[in-house]
Parts: C-alpha cells; structure tokens; sequence
C-alpha cells in the first residue's frame, strides 16, 4: 500500500473533520434544517470575504464565478481592461470575448506581478474603459499582484474592480470593503479545503448597480435571482448539499484559528518553501511577489518535468503541480494552502531532493530539508523541553 500526499495548489488536502460532515445523511434543501445551515455559512463567508454585502454560492467551479461576474455587470460592445499574467489571465481574457467585450489587454511576464503605473497609464489612454479585471494570486505563476493598490485607481471612478481570488482568498487577507473591490470570487478547492464544485462571489454596491443594466444574456448565473433566493436562505437551483455542510465546518474551523493567524500560517509556509528551494540552488518562479499559496521553482534545464512529477507520483505517492502552457515541463509548484502544515512544506521538499538526485542533479540531499527546517523552527517559539516528561515507559 502507498500513502498518497496531495500537495497540488487545487485540489487541496481536506481535514477529516470535513470530511465527516460531507458524510453525514442527505437533507432537502428545501427543509428549514437547510436553511439555518446555509445562514450560518452566509455569515461567515461574509467574515472571510470582509464584507457587508452578499456572498453568493454557486454550485460550480470557480471559472463558473468568474463568468458570472462578467456576465452580470458588463453589455456587450463594453471595454474592459484584462491584466494577463498567466494562465488564469488569460482565461479572464477568453471570458471577456466570448461575451463580446472589446479587452484591452495589458501582457505581464509570467512570473511577474503587475506594474501599478502600467494600469493607471493604460486607464488614462483608454477612458471607455469600464471594468479591471486581474487575479489576485495567478495559480499558473504563483504571483500576488498588486490588488490594494490597483483598487485606489477604480474606487473612486464608475469602473469595476473585479478580482479573481480563487488562490489568494483565505490565503491571504484581501478586505472587499476595505480595500474597495468591487467583485470578489473564489472557489472552493483550494484555501477553502473542500472538493471542487462550489464557486463563491460577492458585489459591491456599485456592481449591484451595475447588474441593474447589464445586457449580456445569462440564466444560470443570473445573480440578481440567486441574490434574492438567498435572502431567503436558499439557493435558485438545486444546491451542492453535502459541499455547504462542509464549507459550514471549514468556516468554522477558520474562525476557531482566526484569520490572522491563518494569513501568518500561509506566509510561514511560503517562507519556508522558498528557503528550501533557493538553498538547493533552483531559482523562484516569483522572486519578486511570490504568492503565498503556492512556490514555483524552475527546474534545471536537464530535467523534464513531466516525467518527474509522474515518477514522483507513481512512486513516491507525492502529487505537486507542474507548469501550465509555456510553463509546462520546465517548472514544478509547491503548495502551501488551505489544510497545509509544516510537514506538509517537509514532505514535498524531501520527496523533490530524492527525485531531482534520482533524474541526475547534482544537488545535496538534505539541504533543502534543513533550510525549510530552519524557517520552520522560528515558527515554533514553544517547541522545548516539557517538565515532567521522559522516555522512560515503552508502553504496549
């Protein structure tokens, strides 16, 4: 038997303690038992999202949010403006012109987040510009780009901020109202720790007006419906029952954490990732805005990286992600997210040292290991000797 590690950036790993709940026997969701479930869960998106408004639940991935927001506040003929960074950029720019929008495309090196004054010149010579639309952790190149900031250049204007937030949310803090976004989704497998099949967004008040007017058709995911069955603690169409019930016990897990604590988690993660790869000698993906959902690391030249996640699946039960596209062979990415511990970042840098020396690298076993180590520690102030404690008894 092999013991499988999951250590993709989507799916993620999920606690036992969800997985319990999504065992439990079916309700209807049309029963009031459903219904004070699903107002417990409606609150506590609105804690993670950091919002007053809505967070609306759609029983999809998260592609199906990122549609969703295009369709409801844009008409066709609209301009938009698309920051395509990677894999998920691009997706916002095939979003954009299958609705029939006119995408000002802004191209960022993969790997690079961004510039500020790119977009605030881009939207200076482009007036019709009615909507931004970018990632705020792009999964393909694991950046983190510059949401905050990109947010003071729309919140004063009639231009929607619309931010996908599928590997960033719960990762990292992004407050909605805060910061002024004025659409936010995510998806459900990734910090979230759940299986994939639920897509979550919220709109600010200004995007609610928008929707008022928008053109493009839409039926499923026409959220002014969804908005007002949830009002009512329910949901337009048939809902994933068993996902809800989980997603109620990872809120709760998340809040028996605290937020804060769940952000310094992820980051202590990342920090540990990047060390252990940097003191094998391989170079960051994302030196500059690395994401901390996940580390990208370029492989040495020599190596192909399809066949070494496949060995390091099939015989080390080890799953981490591989590059996306132009990406694809040269890079490997290490996730940190969502149900994510030390041994976790441990595992994954210990099995790409044995798999790397078995492809021929020249590299040091361990010393990643120890790098990763030596971030981690820091984390664990605690972690001495407890008073009254030996190995005396063996037990039985």
């Amino acid at each position: 038997m092999q013991k499988r590690y999951l250590l993709t950036p989507g799916p993620t790993q999920v606690p036992p303690e969800v997985l319990l709940r999504m065992s439990q026997p079916m309700v209807h969701h049309r029963s009031p038992e459903f219904s004070r479930l699903f107002a417990e869960v409606q609150a506590g998106l609105q804690r993670l999202f950091q919002t007053d408004q809505d967070v609306l639940i759609l029983a999809a991935s998260g592609t199906g949010a990122m549609e969703a927001a295009v369709f409801n506040t844009c008409s066709a003929g609209e301009s938009v403006l698309v920051v395509n960074g990677g894999k998920f950029g691009q997706r916002w720019l095939e979003i954009c012109r299958a609705a029939g929008l006119a995408a000002v495309e802004i191209r960022v090196e993969w790997g690079q987040a961004v510039a500020v004054e790119t977009v605030a010149r881009a939207l200076e010579q482009h007036p019709e510009v009615r909507a931004v639309l970018v990632q705020a952790s792009e999964t393909s190149t694991t950046v983190l780009h510059p949401v905050q900031a990109l947010a003071r250049l729309t919140r004063h204007t009639d231009r929607l901020l619309i931010v996908d937030a599928i590997t960033a949310l719960g990762a990292t803090a992004i407050p909605m109202d805060g910061w002024g976004i004025d659409i936010l989704v995510t998806g459900s497998q990734k910090a979230l720790m759940l299986p994939p099949g639920l897509a979550f967004v919220a709109l600010s008040p200004k995007a609610w007006q928008r929707a008022t007017a928008a053109s493009l058709p839409r039926f499923y995911f026409d959220l002014r419906r969804e908005r007002q069955a949830q009002h009512k603690h329910t949901t337009a169409y048939t809902p994933a029952v068993s996902l809800i019930a989980g997603l109620h016990e990872v809120l709760r897990l998340l809040q028996d954490e605290g937020l804060p604590q769940v952000y310094a988690r992820h980051a202590h993660l990342a920090r540990a990732t990047r060390a252990a790869a940097q003191a094998l000698g391989l170079r960051l993906l994302a030196p500059e805005h690395p994401s901390p959902a996940a580390t990208g690391v370029w492989l040495p030249p020599e190596v192909d990286g399809g066949q070494l996640l496949n060995a390091m699946r099939t015989h080390m039960g080890v799953d981490i992600a591989g590059g996306q596209d132009q990406l694809s062979g040269k890079i490997v990415r290490i996730s940190h997210i969502g149900y994510a511990g030390p041994f976790d970042v441990m595992t994954a840098i210990s099995a790409l040292e044995m798999a790397l020396v078995a492809f021929g690298c020249d590299i040091e076993l361990g010393r990643g290991v120890r790098a990763a180590q030596e971030v981690l520690l820091t984390g664990w102030p605690e972690l001495k000797p407890v008073s009254g404690t030996g190995s005396a008894g063996t037990g039985r």
